[in-house]
């Protein structure tokens, strides 16, 4: 295996999901060779040309990698590639795996790569989501939306999906998180209206996550600052007034909002600074719960 420092990165015109992941699993994930690799961009299929490696970039052919392009190593758009189920970001993928064994096991890569083969391969038109207009919000759909606002500006558009991804593999990690919170860390207990879950941790998205399985009421007491969030899911008749009337009577000194909505009850935001925490415990909190809604 070649692990030359490599100085430049060369991808296709108008990146798509597939290049621009190519490029950001490489310069993520093997920064030791790609951190500080530049990119250029040639016609698909074309790779780039050693004069102009040399002259506009300062390098030799040993110094660029091709990826999503040029039928090389990190291209599956050679005939005998046609029918499998790959694209340049899960050869990239296979190659990460080899220089850097533990990545097999990053359970949020995993789960991005499978979106991206799946939309290389069109799949996505059979998500349930692709006949709602909240499609667009997709990743791959806001990259097409770039090329509209701007299509000769691929160093723009290639930016702004790695940034974009950088923002996904982190909320892919939390999410995973989350699934292990709830499952081994979370209390269980019941209301009148239904299930709720407590559970004390920093992983904001089990709060969420907590809804999404279905139960009523989520409550989460970060285990560091020890605020606290409770939201309750929006389709449910239940609201917080009688909890919030009575967090304001046991406990004055910390900071507490109310939405309007009776759905969320919160002791902390990065949206909101110099807060104070609850003195409340998680089991306190259960117990409140529990007297106020049965």
């Amino acid at each position: 295996m070649n692990l030359i420092p490599r100085k430049l990165i060369v991808t296709h015109h108008a990146p798509d999901l597939d290049a621009i992941a190519s490029v950001w699993l490489l310069k993520r994930f093997d920064g030791q060779r790609y951190a500080t690799a530049k990119v250029a961009f040639v016609n698909p299929g074309d790779t780039i040309s050693l004069e102009e490696a040399e002259k506009e970039f300062n390098c030799q052919l040993h110094e660029i990698t091709h990826v999503d392009t040029g039928l090389g190593e990190f291209d599956h758009h050679q005939a005998e590639k046609a029918g499998l189920e790959i694209c340049a970001a899960t050869l990239v993928f296979d190659y990460l795996k080899q220089v850097r064994p533990e990545i097999a096991n990053d359970l949020a890569l995993i789960e991005i790569i499978k979106v991206i083969v799946d939309v290389d391969h069109f799949g996505e038109i059979y998500w349930p989501e692709a006949k709602e207009s909240r499609f667009v919000f997709t990743l791959h759909e806001l990259i097409h939306g770039h090329e509209s606002i701007d299509s000769t500006d691929d160093d723009s558009q290639l930016h702004f999906g790695m940034k974009a991804l950088d923002c996904v593999y982190a909320e892919m990690t939390n999410r995973i998180k989350a699934e292990e919170i709830i499952s081994t860390k979370g209390i269980e207990f019941e209301i009148e209206e239904g299930k709720c879950l407590a559970m004390e941790t920093q992983n904001d998205e089990s709060i969420k996550l907590a809804q999404v399985k279905g139960y009523i009421m989520a409550i989460r007491k970060d285990s560091e600052y020890g605020h606290i969030r409770i939201k309750v899911r929006p389709d449910a008749k239940l609201n917080l007034d009688k909890l919030y009337k009575a967090i304001q009577e046991i406990d004055q000194k910390a900071t507490w909002f109310y939405h309007a909505s009776g759905k969320m009850l919160l002791n902390g935001s990065i949206k909101h600074r110099n807060q104070t925490a609850s003195s409340l415990s998680l089991s306190g909190i259960i117990h409140l719960v529990q007297k106020l809604y049965n």
